[in-house]
């Protein structure tokens, strides 16, 4: 039986209006993890908390003491262009983790790790092609991330003249360079609640309702792939 992890930052209560009660609840490490078993697959659900640290750190938590076969995240994320509307739906193709800056010690591009060709880390490309075949409309995106929330306006359209990202989070570099390094594959699916010129209230207004959006796309994503 397959074991997926799910990795959510601040968007559990979607989880919990989509899957109900849980067959077990863990807490272990600091975290609070809460299974769902079906006769496909079971899935382990650890509600990280924001930021690149929890998120690296709940995504070893799942691989490590569960031995998950992937690593699934959704969750809601700014728009850094006019394109990008409130809602719109994507697959995180490559991820950029923009205050990562060793370039004063080895004169490395913002972004740059060593182990990587360039500042673009990739996600399970397998994975992403195989979610654009079951759900075309997704728009496939680089997001930028860091352990900054980012509001409306002129912060959000510099990251996409500086490094092409179309959405930013806070999550998506720790949870891609977690997997990469334990050679788990992951799929990041995404929603943006707050596109160029709107705000954190408009992330807080969207919090819920298109949260669970974004979780129904990827659970039929996920029992698609698994077929």
């Amino acid at each position: 039986m397959k074991k997926i992890g799910m990795l959510v930052a601040v968007e559990i209560d979607s989880v919990f209006s989509r899957y109900g009660k849980p067959n077990d609840t863990i807490t272990q490490a600091g975290f609070n993890i809460f299974i769902y078993e079906n006769p496909e697959y079971t899935i382990y659900v650890l509600n990280s908390g924001a930021g690149e640290i929890n998120a690296a750190a709940g995504t070893q938590f799942l691989i490590t003491y569960f031995n998950v076969d992937m690593i699934l995240n959704f969750g809601l994320v700014g728009g850094t262009t006019e394109e990008m509307a409130r809602t719109s739906l994507c697959v995180v193709d490559k991820v950029v983790h923009y205050d990562y800056d060793i370039s004063a010690w080895v004169g490395a591009p913002v972004g740059k790790y060593l182990e990587y060709d360039s500042i673009y880390i990739p996600t399970t490309q397998e994975f992403v092609e195989k979610t654009l075949q079951i759900n075309p409309d997704l728009h496939k995106v680089i997001c930028a991330s860091a352990d900054k929330f980012v509001d409306a306006g002129e912060q959000k359209a510099s990251l996409y003249r500086k490094f092409k990202a179309e959405i930013c989070d806070m999550e998506s570099a720790g949870i891609v360079v977690t997997c990469n390094k334990n050679n788990i594959p992951c799929l990041l699916i995404k929603a943006v609640s707050d596109s160029l010129m709107q705000n954190v209230d408009h992330f807080n207004e969207a919090l819920e309702h298109i949260s669970g959006i974004c979780l129904d796309v990827a659970d039929k994503i996920i029992k698609d792939l698994l077929k």
